[in-house]
């Protein structure tokens, strides 16, 4: 199992997990690798060095600074990493635990607010005017942004 660091045009950063080398390319040039934040097929896979056991190793304070630097990159890349994993997880959790009403939304968080229907969680879409009336009535919302990949069945 090869374990691959790829990138999207966007610029999200991602893992991909291939049988290959060849298997990686085949299924990247057939438009069969997407982005998990935004569905991009736009993928690329990012160089990955080997890392070097340098124990022992005396190095130069410049050399040590440029060192330093390309590991606070791969840390702050790896942070990106699982701060977009986290936020994919929590998005999944409310999708599975929310009803969609659609267009809907406004009318039926009212009629929850209202006790008109039976409180439960749902998502849906409203105009910012929407939003606002709402928040004026005393029903709070929340903006939640929904990846493209995460709209659609899985196959």
């Amino acid at each position: 199992m090869k374990v691959l660091d790829l990138r999207c045009a966007q610029d999200h950063r991602f893992e991909g997990w291939f049988a290959s080398e060849e298997d990686a390319q085949s299924q990247i040039s057939r438009d069969l690798v997407q982005c998990p934040v935004c569905g991009d097929h736009a993928v690329s896979r990012l160089p990955s060095a080997p890392r070097l056991n340098l124990s022992g190793a005396t190095a130069k304070p410049a050399q040590t600074q440029v060192r330093n630097a390309e590991e606070g990159k791969a840390d702050a890349q790896q942070m990106m990493q699982a701060l977009q994993a986290r936020y994919l997880k929590a998005v999944r959790q409310v999708l599975a635990q929310t009803e969609d009403v659609g267009e809907r939304f406004a009318e039926e968080a009212r009629r929850m607010h209202y006790e008109e229907a039976p409180e439960r969680g749902i998502r849906g879409s409203a105009t910012p005017e929407d939003v606002q009336a709402l928040a004026d009535e005393g029903i709070e919302t929340f903006p939640l942004i929904v990846p493209d990949a995460l709209k659609q069945t899985a196959h």
